[in-house]
């Protein structure tokens, strides 16, 4: 009995880690574009203020 749970552990343990892998990378990648969406509209709105625009709405 002892062998059939190892070896359902040890078959589905590549495809769990990969799909944490994964999830952790697009994880990564939302949160940055997040981030640089919000920089860029910061940027944008001061600029605009700078050159006498109305904001962006």
């Amino acid at each position: 009995m002892g062998d059939i749970i190892s070896g359902i552990v040890w078959s589905l343990a590549p495809t769990v880690l990969v799909g944490l892998l994964f999830w952790m990378i697009m994880r990564a990648i939302v949160r940055a574009d997040r981030t640089e969406r919000k920089v860029y509209s910061r940027m944008e709105a001061e600029e605009r203020a700078r050159r006498g625009l109305a904001p962006k709405g």
